[in-house]
Parts: C-alpha cells; sequence; structure tokens
C-alpha cells in the first residue's frame, strides 16, 4: 500500500506518488510483496531522507525510527552484517558487533562500500532485498514498537510497518544490547 495523502513540503510542494521513484519503488514492492506482511510505502523527499529531517518533516517520532546500518568487521576477507536499531539509540559497534562479527575491529561501512555491497545510498538503506547470506540483526528494542518506519531502498522511500516484518526476512536475528541508550541530554 502506498500513502496517497501526504503533508506538504517546508516549501508548500506535494509529492506526486504516482511518478515519484518508480524504479525505487517497483524494487522495494519486488522485497516486500513476498513476505506477505502488511507495510505502507511513504514517499519522501530524497532532500528529507536522513533521519531527523524525515521526522521533522513528516511527523514521525525518532522513536519510530528504525535505521539500518552497514558495518564491517576489519579482517581479511572483512565481515559484513546490516544492524536495525532505533534512531535515539547508539549501535554498539565496539561490543556487541565487533564480538559478533568475531573480528578485533568494527566500524560504520563507508558509504562507497555501502553503495558498493548492497547498491543503497546512506539515508535510504533498508534490510529488504539485501544480498543473499548478509546477516540482518535487530536491536532487541525495535521489536518492542507497535510500527517503525524504515529506509525504502533509495532516499526517495520509506517503508512503515508493524517490526514483525522484519522477522519474515532471511538471516534474521533478534540480539539483546545490540544498541545503547542514547547519552543524557547537557544542561545548557
Amino acid at each position: 500500500m502506498v500513502a496517497t495523502t501526504l503533508p506538504p513540503m517546508p516549501d508548500g510542494s506535494r509529492i506526486d506518488v504516482a511518478t515519484h521513484d518508480p524504479e525505487g519503488r517497483a524494487r522495494l514492492v519486488a522485497a516486500l510483496e513476498p513476505l506477505g506482511i502488511g507495510y505502507e510505502l511513504f514517499p519522501c523527499d530524497p532532500a528529507l531522507a536522513d533521519t531527523a529531517a524525515f521526522c521533522a518533516a513528516y511527523g514521525f517520532a525518532p522513536e519510530e525510527s528504525a535505521n539500518t546500518i552497514l558495518v564491517v568487521g576489519k579482517s581479511d576477507p572483512p565481515h559484513y552484517a546490516a544492524c536495525v536499531v532505533l534512531a535515539p539509540n547508539r549501535l554498539d559497534v565496539n561490543r556487541t558487533v565487533r564480538d559478533r562479527l568475531g573480528t578485533r575491529k568494527a566500524s560504520f561501512a563507508p558509504a562507497e562500500s555501502t553503495r558498493e555491497i548492497i547498491g543503497m545510498e546512506i539515508g535510504g538503506v533498508t534490510e529488504f532485498g539485501l544480498p543473499d547470506g548478509l546477516p540482518i540483526w535487530v536491536d532487541r528494542r525495535v521489536m518492542q514498537r507497535d510500527r517503525i518506519v524504515l529506509g525504502g531502498g533509495s532516499r526517495s522511500w520509506k517503508v512503515v510497518a508493524a517490526p514483525e516484518i522484519l522477522l519474515a526476512l532471511p538471516n534474521v536475528e533478534v540480539v539483546e544490547g545490540l544498541a545503547t541508550d542514547p547519552p543524557p541530554p547537557t544542561a545548557s
């Protein structure tokens, strides 16, 4: 299902859903339909795809946004995984991710590697349509939400669904402690 009533952009314009990134939409639908789980496609302005800008422009809470991050374990050959965490939380790359990858060091995959390995841009990374065999680790807190907003494979689309949609994917594992709480706000 595609959202058809969207709030206007900050400049007052509206996205034409019928002509908005049809190739990206087709790829996303092809990855989602076989799962047999309900979802909503949500078109967005690519300039507003990053989480904070998206939430502010479209009225979603950051706690509903689940970011998908490609990580790399520094080894020869390198090991990769996709991690899904709620936007306010921080991916525990230096402990949990590194230990799960079985490497001495781990980090966020650079934008160039993300494009090369999974064919997606930062700000639009999704777990739907990832290469076969790539592990997908989901922080347990993601599964406790009623709904989540996920990247859509491009900066033009988001997926809104119950978190159970993630369990329909191959290579998914829900991980306790994959992310940590955000730091407390600093006093000004």
